[in-house]
């Protein structure tokens, strides 16, 4: 894409179709992420071994971790990236790229080290018993400790190609990797690795497809270097002190919600396991399979965030808005479908995950109620990122806080001691209902201090 297309998708093209244009290659992407991590479990789940569900479904919280490192410096860089875009300064934002995927790289490196260091008391805090911890360390080791640094750095790169107009080139580097893994799972885990070692197998084709998307990026990165603000970068970057607070300011918020998600996580699998490891492999399946519209939900916030946040720095507030809108309606219509599809057809998708007659009912009773969350998940987060767009960070962590440890967490303690296992499953519709009316009350302030701004600025 060139120079002038790329201004004119953010500042002149139709509202549907520039939203389109940023959402759907990135949809495609987080669904095909989806779909291999549920090819990890699915194939997992061939073995018909409960215990090796449950670990895969430990260690997702490890490396949703990284995701946060990725976070901090994908959506605070990205984000800050379009805005410096928007104002016109792009030897600014060229550098803030550089600096972005400089600081992911040497951060990724240290996290895989802590997690080689403490493997073992992490997997014991995160609820692993004597069943599947062995399993949960073959699959930490590749995923991340070796697969920590190309992990974090595809998704990084992704945000910052995102963040300047490149969604189909992002969107293609990640959907490569899950594609790639999906056609080396069945054969690390059933061909070349002996009986016992399938979620070995499983981390092993998770970590080169991500290896794979990072070598990908680094040649895209190359190859765009001439026509936009995105290069390999070649020294440590220097950016002003007010870039510098603005990539944190909404960075760090973005990690530590992700990490508060993980928290949640961590609280929903300690508890689940409290009531034995089937319940906690079926709550595992449940939280893949609800993945879906939450998935396709985030694909289209991704898509929104560049070109709200471009438009909010070049003050056109009425186009800003436009998105926003439009990214809630596609969003929550795919929600709606995705609720009545998993109240009828819950026994059949639990089903194609494990045989395993208990897995499949307690798994069919959590995903029939759990399914009237997504609308209400998408709404908590669609307002997220455009707190992220708009460098509202302290706001989008006011959200994130409020959603986990204010609602989320305590209501999990709460209808667990009351309601057991059931107590569990409505626990995230409930907390979400809530969070949703907070997120909206803090929305409209934000969105009228913007307006109070513009106002000022008249002259």
């Amino acid at each position: 894409m060139q120079e002038n297309a790329r201004a004119a998708l953010f500042e002149s093209a139709s509202v549907p179709s520039a939203l389109a244009r940023m959402a759907l290659p990135t949809v495609v992407s987080q669904l095909i992420t989806l779909i291999y991590n549920i090819a990890d479990t699915w194939f997992i789940g061939r073995t018909n071994n409960p215990y090796m569900v449950a670990a895969s479904s430990l260690v997702l919280t490890v490396f949703l971790m990284s995701a946060a490192l990725s976070n901090l410096f994908g959506v605070g860089g990205g984000s800050l990236v379009v805005r410096l875009l928007g104002r016109k300064r792009e030897d600014e934002a060229r550098s803030a790229a550089s600096l972005s995927l400089t600081m992911a790289a040497g951060a990724a490196l240290l996290y895989a080290v802590l997690t080689l260091s403490f493997m073992d008391p992490l997997l014991r805090l995160l609820g692993a018993s004597d069943n599947t911890i062995g399993f949960a360390r073959q699959y930490l080791l590749c995923v991340t400790v070796i697969g920590a640094l190309p992990t974090v750095l595809s998704i990084v790169a992704a945000s910052l190609l995102r963040s300047v107009g490149y969604a189909r080139e992002a969107a293609f580097g990640l959907g490569m990797g899950g594609i790639l893994n999906i056609a080396l799972d069945p054969l690390f885990m059933f061909v070349l690795l002996p009986d016992g070692f399938q979620v070995l197998g499983a981390g092993l084709a998770t970590m080169l497809s991500n290896l794979a998307s990072s070598l990908y990026f680094f040649a895209v990165f190359r190859r765009v270097e001439r026509e936009s603000v995105l290069s390999i970068p070649r020294r440590i970057e220097r950016i002003e002190p007010d870039s510098m607070r603005s990539l944190f300011s909404v960075g760090v918020p973005a990690g530590l919600s992700l990490l508060l998600f993980d928290l949640t996580n961590i609280v929903i699998n300690r508890l689940s396991a409290s009531h034995g490891d089937i319940e906690l492999a079926a709550m595992g399946i449940v939280l893949k399979v609800e993945r879906l519209p939450l998935n396709i939900g985030i694909g289209i916030c991704l898509g929104m965030v560049p070109l709200v946040g471009y438009n909010y720095a070049a003050r056109n507030h009425e186009r800003m808005n436009a998105f926003f809108a439009a990214a809630r309606t596609a969003g929550l219509a795919v929600a709606a479908i995705c609720v009545a599809l998993y109240r009828m057809f819950a026994p059949q998708l639990i089903r194609a995950f494990i045989e395993d007659a208990d897995t499949v009912r307690y798994g069919t009773q959590f995903l029939q109620a759990r399914c009237f969350a997504p609308p209400f998940m998408f709404l908590s987060f669609h307002i997220v990122h455009f707190m992220q767009a708009v460098g509202r960070g302290r706001a989008s962590f006011y959200l994130a806080v409020i959603r986990q440890l204010c609602l989320n967490i305590p209501i999990l303690f709460l209808f667990n001691a009351i309601f057991g296992m059931a107590g569990i499953v409505w626990t995230q519709m409930t907390a979400d209902i809530l969070n949703t009316a907070v997120s909206y009350i803090i929305y409209y302030r934000v969105l009228r201090e913007i307006t109070n701004q513009e106002r000022k600025t008249v002259p």
